[in-house]
């Protein structure tokens, strides 16, 4: 692979005119597709397979006008203090406001609060359910605002309205202030670690190139794919994060070939040959395991997967090609400043050793970890166990209302109601029962109804609702419990039980959904595949590294190390999102349970970018290890070239997941802090301290592989041994014709 890529990287540096023009005649076609594709839509997170999400498709096909999942709004209405909102003038002001709603186009209906008994029993709150016939994200501006004019008609009578349901969702929108200071951040972390402005621009803008690209293809392939604005945003995340990284990679490897004397377009070859292998191993783990999301079953984390796997995709071929391409134009400004003045003509700079000089950080820590491997080891460990210890208590679910910031009026709607109404009515559960192959559909109605009233934990259930061919009868069973309550949760296993035997004598089929239903069952399943996709990674995970590091030990320190970031990050987030700690200092106001697609989706990601440390980290210790040198003396060349550069990406990465902390969407927020923790732990911890104590310990141990696996496995050649008999190697001494040695930095 190494020579293949070689090739690509010399390929792309002698044609940089036109491999810059493709890649900027690519973006032009993105943003126009992007540009000319129509908006894409919201779906509801669906679950396949599921009781509750074969009810909702029952109600489709049996109420064909309702439209199950379509939007939904309620306005709640409070009459003033000492006030009942039944009464005159109160009332006559909430029928007025209702009223102004019968003229929308998309609206189905609004019911009566008066008529329909939605009136708490001590005559203070009210509330209508207006229905629309078109999802949220289909509805017009003047269906979203003539809901906000019917509720500022009640304001002005004197009542206390607020507005909820999934009328009000409206898409997140890349761009606030926290991800542009992620990016200023990454690009003052680049300047410093490159020692250059115009490297540091480089990574920046082949990074930015690549984001763009995926960003236009993901909004074009919105309608065709069903691509929501979270996949848009995931897409951005990803991209922008590994780009810099993969474009910082090949960039110090290029700069570091210079040093050794290398022609620029040997160097560019021997650079992408080099840690652009590590690029296409590092993110085909990651491109794998987003791909391997599908298997979930979950429609919408399937597609983020797709985005997010696309994105990095398009990183891994941008780095291998407009990066080396852009080192032709760039020359020798993305060199450091003391290899620029040792180019000048007549300088009389003298040839410096490459790693010349007082040893860098890089090179002392490595040192102070040889010394010390026991000590580091059992506090790194014990930290992370420590950090990881509030996952115990981790519970999944999925945002609502009660999870927004209280100044939100769909917030204050929820707690009205739970006032109002009890904590379980912002939660009804809705039975369907099918009666299409039965004979008695009123009395299996009935008795369901009465099944359900029997039911501990019921508050209420509302008369059926028929079909128009009789066929399906609706009931709403109100818990007294609020939605996101383990009470509720083992309420609705009590239903589906009790009233499964009602059917069983009756041929009619029984389902229990609603949202609640929905989002307890996709948590449901989502811990379920949990454990089962964490075993199918770590199996990805000691596989290909086996191939790359040709070690068994290696492999299997890898995979601990990613299991001990990942639950430290976990805890991370049960203690900001559950406990609520340093929530204010990230703007979350509400806690509640851990969004339950966010595990397995952070599993997914971090997977891979833990290979990324550990891949650049190793092959230099591997590298060392084969020409002879000591372990530990392996170990200070690995940090030494390649401790600094995985340093400052680390510090990238956590940067601009951190920059989408600042996003309203309780998604985002979530999936930038689990991202940002993950990074800052397996960068720092796993990969910069346990890993070095644990080689150190295992000494050559560390780099046994058992002789039938030496023949079979094949040889990815990922620090590009082959290169040194393909190409001529750099100049190594101070008579070398082809170039200058230049100075390098400290490792």
């Amino acid at each position: 692979m190494a020579i293949i890529l070689y090739r690509i990287g010399r390929w792309a540096f002698r044609r940089r005119r036109l491999v810059t023009g493709l890649w900027l005649s690519t973006l032009v076609l993105a943003g126009i597709a992007a540009a000319v594709a129509p908006a894409g839509q919201e779906e509801d997170l669906s679950m396949p397979g599921t009781e509750s999400q074969k009810a909702f498709d029952l109600l489709n096909e049996r109420f064909p006008g309702s439209n199950s999942q379509g939007a939904e709004a309620r306005l709640v209405f409070r009459a003033p203090d000492g006030q009942r909102v039944t009464a005159g003038e109160n009332k006559a002001a909430v029928e007025e406001a209702l009223d102004s709603l019968g003229g929308g186009g998309q609206v189905s209906s609004a019911t009566d609060p008066y008529r329909s008994g939605a009136v708490s029993e001590n005559g203070t709150i009210a509330y209508s359910t207006v229905s629309y016939t078109a999802a949220a994200v289909d509805l017009t501006e003047s269906a979203r605002n003539a809901l906000q004019d019917a509720a500022e008609r009640a304001r002005e009578a004197g009542l206390t309205v607020e507005t909820g349901g999934s009328a009000l969702d409206s898409e997140e929108e890349p761009g606030g202030t926290t991800e542009i200071i992620g990016v200023a951040v990454a690009a003052v972390v680049l300047v410093l670690a490159l020692g250059s402005p115009a490297a540091a621009g480089l990574s920046l803008l082949t990074a930015f190139i690549g984001v763009a690209i995926s960003f236009g293809l993901v909004s074009a392939l919105a309608v065709p794919l069903g691509l929501s604005s979270t996949v848009a945003i995931l897409a951005l995340m990803l991209g922008l994060a590994v780009g810099i990284d993969y474009a910082l990679f090949i960039t110090s490897r290029f700069r570091e070939e210079r040093a050794r004397g290398a022609e620029p377009e040997e160097a560019a070859g021997r650079a992408v040959g080099t840690a652009g292998s590590a690029v296409v191993f590092a993110g085909a783990t990651v491109f794998i395991a987003l791909a391997a999301l599908g298997v979930v079953g979950i429609p919408e984390l399937t597609r983020m997967g797709m985005g997010g796997a696309g994105a990095v995709g398009l990183a891994v071929l941008v780095a291998l090609t407009l990066v080396p391409a852009l080192f032709g134009f760039f020359g020798h400004r993305v060199l450091p400043r003391a290899a620029r003045r040792a180019l000048r003509p007549g300088s009389g700079r003298r040839p410096v050793p490459v790693a010349a000089g007082r040893a860098g950080l890089g090179t002392r820590w490595a040192r102070f970890v040889l010394r010390r491997p026991v000590a580091v080891l059992v506090v790194a460990g014990l930290g992370l166990g420590a950090v990881a210890l509030p996952v115990l208590s981790l519970e999944l679910g999925l945002p609502g209302d009660e999870s927004k910031s209280v100044r939100t009026t769909e917030r204050r709607a929820y707690d009205l109601l739970s006032e109002g109404f009890g904590p379980g009515f912002n939660g009804p559960l809705t039975v369907v029962v099918d009666t299409q192959d039965s004979q008695v559909t009123r009395a299996t109605t009935d008795r369901v109804a009465k099944t359900l009233r029997a039911v501990d934990g019921v508050a209420s259930v509302g008369d059926p609702v028929l079909s128009k061919n009789a066929d399906t009868a609706v009931l709403t069973a109100v818990p007294r419990t609020a939605p996101n309550s383990d009470a509720t949760k083992d309420l609705v296993h009590e239903i589906r039980d009790a009233v499964s035997g009602v059917g069983a004598g009756t041929d009619a089929r029984v389902l229990v959904t609603g949202t609640t239903a929905l989002n307890i069952d996709i948590s449901e399943a989502m811990a379920d595949a949990l454990l089962p996709y964490l075993a199918v990674v770590i199996g990805l995970a000691v596989l290909l590294l086996l191939v790359v590091f040709r070690s068994v030990l290696v492999p299997v320190k890898a995979a601990l190390g990613f299991l001990l970031s990942v639950g430290a990050a976990f805890g991370v987030l049960v203690a900001v999102f559950q406990w609520g700690w340093a929530a204010d200092l990230i703007g979350i106001e509400q806690t509640g349970p851990v969004m339950s697609l966010m595990p397995i989706l952070i599993i997914g990601i971090v997977f891979g970018l833990a290979m990324d440390y550990e891949v650049f980290l190793l092959s230099r210790m591997r590298e060392a290890h084969v020409h002879g040198a000591s372990p530990g003396e392996a170990i200070v060349n690995g940090f030494r070239h390649s401790g600094r550069v995985v340093a400052a990406a680390a510090v990238i990465m956590i940067s601009v997941f951190a920059g989408f902390i600042g996003m309203s969407s309780p998604t985002i927020q979530t999936m930038g802090v689990g991202l940002a923790a993950a990074v800052l732990f397996d960068a720092f911890v796993v990969r910069m301290a346990i890993v070095p104590a644990v080689l150190a310990l295992l000494g050559d141990r560390a780099w046994w592989l058992p002789r039938i696996l030496n023949r079979v496995l094949p040889n990815v050649d990922v620090e590009g041994e082959a290169l040194n008999s393909h190409a001529p190697a750099p100049a190594s001494g101070p008579d070398a014709p082809a170039g200058r040695r230049l100075p390098a930095g400290r490792g």
